[in-house]
Protein backbone atom coordinates (compact mmCIF):
# COMPACT_ATOMS: atom_id res chain seq x y z
CA UNK A 1 0.00 0.00 0.00
CA UNK A 2 2.88 2.43 0.81
CA UNK A 3 6.31 2.86 -0.75
CA UNK A 4 8.99 5.54 -0.71
CA UNK A 5 9.39 7.24 -4.10
CA UNK A 6 12.64 7.93 -5.97
CA UNK A 7 13.04 11.75 -6.20
CA UNK A 8 14.94 11.43 -9.48
CA UNK A 9 12.02 9.56 -11.07
CA UNK A 10 9.04 11.26 -9.37
CA UNK A 11 8.44 15.02 -9.18
CA UNK A 12 7.26 15.22 -5.58
CA UNK A 13 6.87 18.95 -5.04
CA UNK A 14 5.59 20.11 -8.42
CA UNK A 15 4.93 23.75 -9.34
CA UNK A 16 2.07 25.65 -7.75
CA UNK A 17 -0.58 26.64 -10.30
CA UNK A 18 -4.02 28.28 -10.36
CA UNK A 19 -7.12 26.12 -10.80
CA UNK A 20 -6.04 23.30 -13.15
CA UNK A 21 -9.64 22.05 -12.79
CA UNK A 22 -10.65 24.84 -15.20
CA UNK A 23 -8.31 23.68 -17.97
CA UNK A 24 -9.46 21.55 -20.86
CA UNK A 25 -6.63 19.12 -20.12
CA UNK A 26 -6.52 19.54 -16.39
CA UNK A 27 -7.92 18.21 -13.16
CA UNK A 28 -11.59 17.37 -13.70
CA UNK A 29 -13.37 16.60 -10.46
CA UNK A 30 -17.08 15.78 -10.42
CA UNK A 31 -17.69 18.20 -7.53
CA UNK A 32 -15.78 21.35 -6.58
CA UNK A 33 -12.58 20.21 -4.84
CA UNK A 34 -13.56 22.01 -1.66
CA UNK A 35 -16.57 19.72 -1.39
CA UNK A 36 -14.29 16.70 -0.93
CA UNK A 37 -12.76 18.11 2.27
CA UNK A 38 -15.70 19.99 3.80
CA UNK A 39 -18.08 17.22 4.89
CA UNK A 40 -17.59 15.18 8.09
CA UNK A 41 -16.69 11.50 7.88
CA UNK A 42 -18.21 8.75 9.97
CA UNK A 43 -15.18 6.43 9.86
CA UNK A 44 -12.51 7.70 12.23
CA UNK A 45 -9.08 6.19 11.64
CA UNK A 46 -6.51 6.48 14.40
CA UNK A 47 -3.67 5.07 12.31
CA UNK A 48 -2.66 3.99 8.83
CA UNK A 49 -3.44 0.45 9.92
CA UNK A 50 -7.06 1.48 10.58
CA UNK A 51 -7.24 2.94 7.06
CA UNK A 52 -5.95 -0.24 5.55
CA UNK A 53 -8.44 -2.37 7.47
CA UNK A 54 -11.34 -0.28 6.16
CA UNK A 55 -10.02 -0.30 2.58
CA UNK A 56 -9.62 -4.08 2.70
CA UNK A 57 -13.42 -4.34 2.94
CA UNK A 58 -14.00 -2.00 -0.02
CA UNK A 59 -14.57 -3.21 -3.55
CA UNK A 60 -13.15 -1.81 -6.78
CA UNK A 61 -16.01 -1.03 -9.18
CA UNK A 62 -15.85 1.03 -12.37
CA UNK A 63 -17.81 4.28 -12.65
CA UNK A 64 -19.68 2.84 -15.62
CA UNK A 65 -20.93 -0.05 -13.51
CA UNK A 66 -21.69 1.94 -10.38
CA UNK A 67 -22.94 5.26 -11.73
CA UNK A 68 -23.45 4.72 -15.45
CA UNK A 69 -20.88 7.44 -16.16
CA UNK A 70 -17.42 7.38 -17.70
CA UNK A 71 -15.91 9.25 -14.75
CA UNK A 72 -17.40 10.10 -11.36
CA UNK A 73 -15.49 11.15 -8.25
CA UNK A 74 -17.42 10.06 -5.17
CA UNK A 75 -17.25 12.27 -2.11
CA UNK A 76 -15.44 10.51 0.77
CA UNK A 77 -18.54 10.41 2.98
CA UNK A 78 -20.44 8.70 0.15
CA UNK A 79 -17.62 6.20 -0.38
CA UNK A 80 -17.86 5.24 3.30
CA UNK A 81 -21.47 4.20 2.73
CA UNK A 82 -21.10 2.41 -0.60
CA UNK A 83 -17.65 0.95 0.20
CA UNK A 84 -17.03 0.61 -3.51
CA UNK A 85 -15.64 2.76 -6.28
CA UNK A 86 -12.67 3.23 -8.58
CA UNK A 87 -9.19 4.66 -7.98
CA UNK A 88 -10.20 8.29 -7.44
CA UNK A 89 -12.90 7.29 -4.91
CA UNK A 90 -10.38 5.20 -2.95
CA UNK A 91 -7.75 7.96 -3.14
CA UNK A 92 -10.01 10.86 -2.09
CA UNK A 93 -11.16 8.99 1.02
CA UNK A 94 -7.60 7.97 1.90
CA UNK A 95 -6.39 11.55 1.40
CA UNK A 96 -9.02 12.80 3.86
CA UNK A 97 -7.92 10.26 6.44
CA UNK A 98 -4.24 11.20 6.10
CA UNK A 99 -5.14 14.88 6.53
CA UNK A 100 -7.17 14.02 9.65
CA UNK A 101 -4.08 12.31 11.10
CA UNK A 102 -2.03 15.47 10.56
CA UNK A 103 0.03 14.30 7.58
CA UNK A 104 1.35 16.61 4.87
CA UNK A 105 -0.58 14.71 2.19
CA UNK A 106 -1.86 15.34 -1.32
CA UNK A 107 -4.42 13.82 -3.64
CA UNK A 108 -2.63 13.04 -6.93
CA UNK A 109 -3.76 12.31 -10.47
CA UNK A 110 -1.54 11.12 -13.27
CA UNK A 111 -0.50 7.98 -15.11
CA UNK A 112 0.36 4.57 -13.76
CA UNK A 113 1.05 1.08 -14.99
CA UNK A 114 2.81 -0.41 -17.95
CA UNK A 115 0.61 1.40 -20.46
CA UNK A 116 0.38 4.70 -18.59
CA UNK A 117 -3.37 4.71 -18.00
CA UNK A 118 -5.04 7.47 -15.96
CA UNK A 119 -4.91 6.90 -12.23
CA UNK A 120 -5.28 8.57 -8.81
CA UNK A 121 -3.37 7.98 -5.59
CA UNK A 122 -2.05 9.78 -2.48
CA UNK A 123 1.39 11.02 -1.55
CA UNK A 124 2.69 12.24 1.80
CA UNK A 125 5.91 13.45 3.39
CA UNK A 126 7.40 12.38 6.68
CA UNK A 127 10.82 13.03 8.22
CA UNK A 128 12.23 14.36 4.96
CA UNK A 129 11.09 11.37 2.91
CA UNK A 130 8.27 11.16 0.38
CA UNK A 131 5.88 8.27 0.07
CA UNK A 132 3.27 7.07 -2.40
CA UNK A 133 0.05 5.45 -1.17
CA UNK A 134 -1.86 3.04 -3.40
CA UNK A 135 -5.22 2.59 -1.59
CA UNK A 136 -6.50 0.07 -4.14
CA UNK A 137 -3.76 -2.36 -3.08
CA UNK A 138 -4.53 -2.30 0.65
CA UNK A 139 -5.39 -6.00 0.60
CA UNK A 140 -1.92 -7.06 -0.55
CA UNK A 141 -0.13 -5.59 2.45
CA UNK A 142 0.96 -2.54 4.37
CA UNK A 143 3.92 -1.82 2.09
CA UNK A 144 4.70 -2.03 -1.62
CA UNK A 145 8.06 -2.74 -3.25
CA UNK A 146 9.84 0.56 -3.82
CA UNK A 147 10.50 -0.36 -7.46
CA UNK A 148 6.74 -0.23 -8.08
CA UNK A 149 6.79 3.55 -7.71
CA UNK A 150 8.69 3.84 -11.01
CA UNK A 151 5.37 3.17 -12.77
CA UNK A 152 3.73 6.27 -11.27
CA UNK A 153 3.87 9.61 -13.08
CA UNK A 154 2.08 12.48 -11.30
CA UNK A 155 0.41 15.20 -13.42
CA UNK A 156 -1.55 17.26 -10.89
CA UNK A 157 -1.89 17.20 -7.12
CA UNK A 158 -4.07 18.94 -4.56
CA UNK A 159 -3.14 19.98 -1.03
CA UNK A 160 -5.38 21.26 1.78
CA UNK A 161 -4.09 22.99 4.91
CA UNK A 162 -7.46 23.31 6.59
CA UNK A 163 -8.11 26.72 5.08
CA UNK A 164 -6.69 26.93 1.57
CA UNK A 165 -6.78 24.52 -1.36
CA UNK A 166 -3.51 24.49 -3.32
CA UNK A 167 -2.92 22.96 -6.75
CA UNK A 168 0.34 21.71 -8.23
CA UNK A 169 1.46 20.65 -11.68
CA UNK A 170 4.15 18.00 -11.90
CA UNK A 171 6.81 17.51 -14.55
CA UNK A 172 7.75 14.21 -16.12
CA UNK A 173 11.06 12.97 -14.76
CA UNK A 174 13.21 10.57 -16.73
CA UNK A 175 15.67 9.70 -14.00
CA UNK A 176 16.12 6.27 -12.49
CA UNK A 177 17.66 4.92 -9.31
CA UNK A 178 21.26 3.80 -9.57
CA UNK A 179 22.12 0.29 -10.71
CA UNK A 180 23.26 -0.59 -7.18
CA UNK A 181 19.93 0.60 -5.74
CA UNK A 182 18.04 -1.46 -8.29
CA UNK A 183 20.00 -4.62 -7.47
CA UNK A 184 19.31 -4.20 -3.75
CA UNK A 185 15.57 -3.74 -4.31
CA UNK A 186 14.95 -6.51 -6.87
CA UNK A 187 14.64 -9.38 -4.31
CA UNK A 188 11.83 -7.60 -2.41
CA UNK A 189 10.08 -6.84 -5.72
CA UNK A 190 10.31 -10.49 -6.84
CA UNK A 191 9.04 -11.86 -3.52
CA UNK A 192 6.09 -9.46 -3.61
CA UNK A 193 4.96 -10.40 -7.13
CA UNK A 194 5.53 -14.13 -6.66
CA UNK A 195 3.27 -13.90 -3.59
CA UNK A 196 0.64 -11.91 -5.53
CA UNK A 197 0.50 -14.39 -8.42
CA UNK A 198 0.44 -17.34 -6.03
CA UNK A 199 -2.56 -15.85 -4.22
CA UNK A 200 -4.33 -15.17 -7.51
CA UNK A 201 -3.82 -18.75 -8.68
CA UNK A 202 -5.16 -20.05 -5.36
CA UNK A 203 -8.15 -17.71 -5.12
CA UNK A 204 -9.27 -17.65 -8.77
CA UNK A 205 -10.73 -21.20 -8.87
CA UNK A 206 -12.57 -20.57 -5.59
CA UNK A 207 -14.06 -17.26 -6.78
CA UNK A 208 -14.97 -18.78 -10.16
CA UNK A 209 -16.79 -21.60 -8.37
CA UNK A 210 -18.70 -19.16 -6.16
CA UNK A 211 -19.72 -17.03 -9.14
CA UNK A 212 -20.90 -20.02 -11.15
CA UNK A 213 -22.83 -21.38 -8.15
CA UNK A 214 -24.54 -18.01 -7.78
CA UNK A 215 -25.49 -17.95 -11.46
CA UNK A 216 -26.94 -21.45 -11.27
CA UNK A 217 -28.92 -20.49 -8.17
CA UNK A 218 -30.36 -17.46 -10.00
CA UNK A 219 -31.40 -19.57 -12.97
CA UNK A 220 -33.07 -22.19 -10.78
CA UNK A 221 -34.92 -19.88 -8.37
CA UNK A 222 -35.59 -16.68 -10.28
Amino acid sequence: MIAEVFPEAYDVQGTKVLRPDLRRKGLHSTLPMGRYVSQPLTVKCGSIGDMRRFLCHCKYVSDEEQFGKKDYWQAPEQFEKTMKGDCDCFALWTWRQFLALGFDARFVTGRSGRYGSGHAWVQFSKEGKNFLVEPGMARVGYSLPRLNTLQYHPRFSVAWDGTTMSYYEHKERKGHPSFLQMIKLVPAWLIFWVWIWTMLLVLFPFRFYRRMRSKVHELLFQ
